[in-house]
């Protein structure tokens, strides 16, 4: 593994759940489920929900806000926003354009990224590219969602899994001795694009009467095929990702995966051989907020002292499209 002129550094983390919690007890009273089913089949025992007001971009700002007074930055120097959604406030413009509007941002470059809850690893790459082109010196990348909105509240199978959240880095340009970027590994495979998607409301089924009366512009989950799916693919892009970087899982001080399913977790953690112990969990209270679900618990871990310089992190996702990845980074 060569080593880059430009090194890459996480400066600052930030994070945004909103208020209103949902508990497992909440939704017994709306859909025909319990505390007990959910939490055995999940490990989820409550979630966040968004205010009305709250669109995607004031979640995003308010965790940009926090990342920024983390690393010591104004909003005036970012040189670029990317903003990873599957909930984004309008078709367009896009959504990290209303963050910029939001943070006074006013020198950024800004778009959206959509890989579903793959978003924040996928986003770690591209901008670590972009700053490494000469692009940007500073990049704010953001997962965000404000999934309540398009849950079927009538459905137990997917109600019950999903929460509103927001989670930021600064990415920064460093030395290479600084340099905490070790590897990246990506992928995808459309082929299982329909076993996790939100079926009407895009261009291949427009918003209708018809969409809205048989309920397509909700997310549709065929759960057993993705469980399977996701175990397979985070396993592998780990797996490539520490043999890219010449490294192995007992080398690993934690592993920070997507929070899906505390058996998704569970079952990868496994295959790989490693100590369950360094896998990172706050899925029992965020449930899963796509796109934000790694952010979230790394701002979490970081602002809680559980990282230390020199530590090797793992984070792995999975999302519909199908995506994955997987980052390697050295604190």
């Amino acid at each position: 593994m060569s080593q880059h002129p430009i090194g890459i550094k996480i400066s600052g983390t930030g994070s945004y759940l909103p208020e209103r919690i949902l508990t497992n007890q909440d939704l017994a009273r709306m859909v025909e489920t319990s505390d007990e089913w959910i939490r055995s089949r999940t490990g989820i025992a409550e979630r966040r929900i968004a205010a009305d007001n709250e669109a995607t971009s004031n979640l995003g700002a308010k965790a940009a806000e926090r990342a920024l007074e983390a690393a010591g930055l104004e909003a005036t120097d970012l040189d670029l926003i990317i903003v990873a959604t599957i909930t984004p406030d309008k078709p367009f413009p896009n959504t990290a354009c209303m963050v910029q509007r939001h943070i006074g941002a006013s020198r950024a470059f800004c778009f959206s990224l959509e890989a579903a809850c793959s978003g924040f690893v996928y986003m770690i790459e591209v901008a670590s590219s972009l700053i490494r082109t000469g692009s940007a010196k500073h990049a704010l990348i953001i997962g965000a969602e404000k999934l309540s909105t398009i849950i079927n509240w009538e459905d137990r199978t997917t109600c019950v899994l999903f929460g509103d959240g927001a989670g930021a880095a600064i990415l920064s340009a460093t030395s290479p001795e600084e340099n905490m970027l070790l590897a990246s590994n990506l992928g995808a495979d459309g082929t299982y694009a329909d076993i996790l998607h939100v079926p009407g409301g895009g261009t291949a089924l427009p918003f209708s009467q018809y969409v809205l009366d048989h309920k397509l512009n909700y997310l549709q989950m065929s759960g057993p095929e993705v469980f399977k799916q996701a175990v397979n693919t985070m396993t592998s892009a780990a797996s490539n990702v520490l043999a890219d970087a010449g490294m192995t899982e007992a080398d690993l001080t934690w592993f920070i995966p997507h929070q899906a399913n505390t058996r998704i977790i569970s079952a990868v953690a496994k295959r790989l051989g490693m100590d369950e112990s360094k896998a990172y969990c706050n899925l029992e209270r965020y449930g899963n907020t796509s796109a934000a679900t790694i952010p979230i618990a790394l701002d979490e871990m970081v602002r809680g002292g559980k990282v230390a310089h020199g530590d090797l992190l793992l984070m792995v996702a999975f999302g519909g499209g199908l995506t994955w990845g997987a980052n390697l980074l050295r604190w």
